[in-house]
């Protein structure tokens, strides 16, 4: 499987870190009906014009990578039973920045303002809770350049667990300790509304 002419021609467009962003949000969101879990290729996102977090930043990724930037995601790893997060991190002017697919109106992209990737990182922290309200974001890893698998993962036909695998091996630096997350004051209840915002509905 290969990208089309029109697809690559697409990618040099994309030339900006919000422009691929802006792309990424018009992608509908990979609600894994079913049941299955997926994690399709940058080419595979392309044909089914679909993608969840992880799928996102792996696209972004790479559409970067074609512009000079190395191609970076970052796992946020949070308390169960909330869900974790995959974002691009990039780097201009020595600051970072990150690419990031997500269905709600929080946890989107940031500019890149910030020093170091734990600053970046923290930039998620009170984005990141809970229905009920709960701060929930516990580690992360330092960035993965995609760079390391074989050379055509980006239109490989096949899930790309191997890259999950590889985030989820990898060291995982914690934000805080835990017991002190259990002492952290709730969000308020606009922030919960705001939320419960959503990009994409998910087809009955």
């Amino acid at each position: 499987m290969q990208f089309t002419k029109e697809e690559k021609s697409l990618f040099k467009k994309l030339n900006t870190p919000g422009k691929v962003q802006d792309f990424l949000n018009a992608i509908p969101a990979n609600f894994e009906s079913d049941g299955w879990a997926s994690f399709k290729s940058p080419l595979l996102v392309l044909r089914t014009h679909s993608a969840h977090c992880f799928e996102g930043a792996v696209l972004g990724a790479y559409i970067l990578s074609l512009h000079g930037y190395k191609p970076l995601v970052l796992h946020l790893k949070a308390r169960k039973p909330d869900w974790d997060h995959v974002v691009a991190p990039f780097k201009e002017n020595g600051y970072w920045g990150a690419l990031s697919k997500t269905n709600h109106a929080v946890l989107r992209y940031r500019e890149p303002v910030y020093k170091n990737i734990r600053e970046l990182v923290m930039s998620y922290f009170h984005e990141y809770f809970t229905d009920d309200g709960r701060k929930n974001l516990e580690s992360y890893t330092d960035p993965l350049n995609l760079n390391i698998f074989s050379d055509n993962w980006a239109e490989s036909g096949d899930p790309l667990w191997g890259i999950d695998e590889a985030l989820d091996e990898m060291k995982h630096h914690s934000i805080i300790p835990k017991k002190s997350l259990k002492n952290k004051r709730l969000a308020d209840k606009i922030e919960i509304e705001a939320g419960k915002l959503v990009e994409w509905k998910k087809k009955k």
